[in-house]
């Protein structure tokens, strides 16, 4: 491959990227934010996703998982909770320790935002073959891999 062939290929693979993460910010947006949850942001559905449907999780684990600090983390939960989508309990051994859960709203809300992810893998699935597939998936991986071990230390 030559240096302008090469540039070309960087050039439609950074395109490429930028568009597709614009995009995907704002169809979620879009398509997660519906009147029936029009009172919270797709950073507060990231929240619900993260606490999830099994037990509770403590404010770290569900912190951990997001990346932000447990203070950053309890503002999100404070309008939440206040809008009914989480509740928060002390724990039994450890008072220190804070439990959430989803509510049947939140339940709702997580059940709606796992749809939009289901339909999305459905959709990209269905236009390409198995051996398409695991290459794509090598490749995403190996795009998670880059920004984890840069821009995550």
């Amino acid at each position: 491959m030559d240096q302008r062939t090469k540039a070309g290929t960087d050039e439609v693979l950074n395109e490429l990227l930028v568009k597709l993460f614009k995009n995907i910010m704002e169809i979620e947006e879009k398509w997660l934010i519906t009147p029936e949850f029009k009172d919270i942001s797709v950073n507060d559905m990231h929240v619900v996703e993260a606490i999830g449907l099994k037990e509770p999780k403590s404010m770290s684990t569900v912190a951990k998982l997001m990346s932000v600090t447990t203070g950053t983390l309890t503002k999100s939960m404070d309008g939440l909770s206040d809008k009914g989508y989480v509740v928060r309990e002390r724990g039994k051994k450890d008072k220190r320790v804070v439990f959430v859960s989803l509510t049947e709203k939140g339940r709702k809300a997580y059940r709606h935002h796992e749809k939009f992810h289901r339909n999305m893998i459905a959709h990209i699935k269905g236009g390409i073959n198995e051996q398409e597939t695991t290459v794509l998936i090598y490749t995403l991986a190996k795009l998670n891999d880059y920004f984890n071990e840069i821009y995550q230390r």
